[in-house]
């Protein structure tokens, strides 16, 4: 399955040995490991809750997936984003491409990683000394999103 929504933490060395065991065609394996953070701007964080409509998840980031594999050749994709509260240093989301040629590789890493940002529905919601608040929405991440609107 190359897309999961979990509850549960998941071994960034497990799975990009699962993914990549026995391939001789891979000649890159690019990884992203979101890990929650402890602090944003000047107020630590003592831990966040990713609220998710699971169904809606999973459909929107086999989309994502789709569409990268339609603009790279990639030998295989794994995208696992975890939902629930997370303190900081956990977790949250992992992004592993393969492919023959690096190029593709970290290209598609990053189209993933822009557009799950920008489009899967996680809310997050920040625990702070000050309180807790929802997250918004960036700009910058629209923008890098937008970015590949263009031919690839």
């Amino acid at each position: 399955m190359a897309v999961r929504v979990q509850r549960e933490d998941f071994d960034v060395g497990a799975e990009l040995a699962r993914l990549s065991a026995g391939r001789v065609d891979v000649g890159a394996a690019v990884t992203f490991t979101g890990l929650c953070r402890g602090v944003t701007g000047s107020e630590t964080i003592g831990a966040m809750t990713l609220e998710t409509y699971e169904a809606m998840a999973v459909a929107e980031l086999e989309r994502i997936e789709a569409e990268a594999r339609t603009r790279w050749p990639l030998q295989d994709v794994l995208v696992v984003h975890r939902y629930g509260r997370m303190e900081p240093g956990d977790n949250i989301v992992l992004v592993v491409t393969l492919s023959e040629h690096r190029q593709a590789a970290f290209a598609a890493a990053e189209f993933l990683m822009d557009f799950l940002k920008t489009h899967a529905p996680f809310w997050k919601f920040e625990e702070k000394g000050s309180g807790g608040g929802w997250v918004a929405a960036r700009a910058e991440d629209d923008a890098a999103a937008d970015r590949w609107s263009g031919p690839t």
